[in-house]
């Protein structure tokens, strides 16, 4: 019997996260309350609370459902020695760009993330762990970058930090832009194009 209570309660929290993201996705997080969620979900603003101290809680517990673009960037293996640099970072690359290109709750949450939620006030922790899964996403692309410089594959005078930046801001775009109109254009070819134009443009500055 606990086992079922146990199962049941994971359940109605599964079913809580679900209409979340649905109702986040709908009307903006800020626009939407515990009671709207309650109400779409078919419960009680009590069976919520039973499970969430506050939409905050909410909506950070959404979060950890999936592993976001920048968050899936500074995941994979870090450069062996052995590897070509540019050409690594490149399949690091793409292989973030297939994750978000192949999954749509990745999509959907990535859309409430940068287009439907307001970082203030209790979303304010948030905000920072964002601002942090950025900050190390830069500085693994920007390591990535040294060891190309250190192999002659870029410039000695490439600058590895602004570079980052700029690989960085490029992905980025793409996505923010893929989640809001995902029919724009096709995510796998244009990132592609845009990353490969990106690295072989940096490649033969003089």
């Amino acid at each position: 019997m606990v086992r079922k209570t146990k199962e049941e309660a994971q359940e109605t929290r599964n079913l809580i996260l679900d209409t979340a993201e649905a109702v986040f996705s709908e009307k903006g997080v800020s626009r939407t309350t515990l009671n709207d969620i309650a109400k779409a979900a078919d419960l009680t603003r009590g069976a919520i609370y039973w499970h969430f101290k506050n939409k905050a809680d909410l909506f950070d517990a959404m979060l950890q459902r999936v592993i976001l673009p920048m968050d899936e960037f500074i995941a994979t293996p870090d450069l062996h020695p052995e590897q070509r640099p540019l050409a690594y970072l490149r399949t690091r690359s793409m292989h973030v760009v297939r994750t978000l290109a192949e999954d749509t709750r990745t999509q959907r949450v990535f859309d409430i993330v940068m287009h439907k939620a307001e970082m203030v006030d209790d979303m304010l922790p948030i905000r920072d762990r964002h601002l942090e899964a950025i900050q190390g996403c830069i500085q693994t692309i920007e390591a990535d970058f040294q060891a190309a410089i250190a192999k002659g594959e870029l410039p000695a005078h490439t600058n590895a930090r602004q570079a980052a930046i700029g690989l960085h801001a490029l992905i980025d775009g793409l996505f923010a832009n893929f989640v809001l109109s995902p029919n724009l254009f096709n995510l796998m070819e244009q990132a592609e194009f845009t990353i490969d134009n990106y690295l072989n443009g940096l490649s033969n500055r003089k």
